[in-house]
């Protein structure tokens, strides 16, 4: 086995230096602020966000009966991440502070 010339010693520092660099830089962005903190309303659309869940279900299944089991999965996940909102926007409105009358 060769050992490592100096010069791809060199790059190899100058690779991992610049990643780890890069990586302190985006951690540290300044990112923005939540709807509700701006004022802005959100606006679910509950019942087409569950049709397009059981859409990337139905995805999913033909995905995993073709034998393409990463996209089965992707697809899946997609399913559950819009479940997962529809959840939140729901309890969102049921825990939102009522207007005064």
């Amino acid at each position: 086995m060769k050992h490592a010339t100096p010069l791809r010693r060199t790059l190899t520092a100058l690779t991992t230096t610049t990643l780890l660099a890069g990586g302190l830089l985006l951690g540290r962005t300044v990112t923005a602020e939540p709807a509700h903190a701006t004022g802005e309303k959100i606006i679910c659309n509950v019942p087409e966000m569950r049709q397009e869940a059981a859409d990337l279900r139905s995805k999913a299944a033909q995905f995993q009966r073709l034998g393409a089991t990463a996209e089965a999965r992707k697809a899946r996940a997609r399913a559950d991440a819009l479940d997962r909102q529809v959840r939140n926007c729901i309890d969102a409105e049921d825990n939102a502070p009522k207007p005064w009358k």
